[in-house]
């Protein structure tokens, strides 16, 4: 049985040179880019924060059925309430997605460094999943 003093510590295993993004800025991704976007935002970071592999996949796993989630209420609502369900379901999937990264995150802010600027990946992941969305949309649209 391992002694408990030779465990490693908060650090052990993290790319410190790479800097994760604050989780709460992550629900402007999910809000205005949809449940693409907040998935992939969400999955990068929980690399950077050294999130292990079995939660990064639920994170994926997450995104996945709210992907799924929104073109179903797509195919039953129409476009009429659109916009209100889609953002919905991708804040409630972010807000999944941050439980996953919270435990890695607060070990992050004991190390005292600073977090990562999401603006330079941010701002395009969102308008690319934002697209990717729609698209998605528009193929269901046609295949209807």
């Amino acid at each position: 049985m391992p002694d408990e003093l030779l465990r490693p510590t908060i650090g052990a295993g993290v790319d410190m040179s790479v800097r994760p993004w604050r989780l709460m800025s992550q629900a402007y991704v999910a809000f205005f880019g949809g449940v693409i976007a907040s998935t992939v935002i969400a999955f990068l970071n929980s690399g950077r924060l050294g999130v292990d592999a079995g939660k990064r996949r639920l994170i994926l796993l997450t995104g996945l059925v709210g992907l799924v989630a929104v073109v179903v209420l797509f195919a039953v609502l129409g476009g009429d309430a659109l916009q209100v369900s889609s953002r919905v379901v991708a804040v409630l999937c972010f807000m999944v997605q941050l439980r996953l990264q919270q435990p890695m995150d607060r070990a992050f802010q004991l190390r005292g460094s600073d977090y990562g600027r999401l603006w330079r990946m941010g701002i395009p992941v969102t308008i690319g999943g934002a697209v990717v969305e729609f698209l998605i949309l528009l193929l269901v649209t046609v295949i209807k």
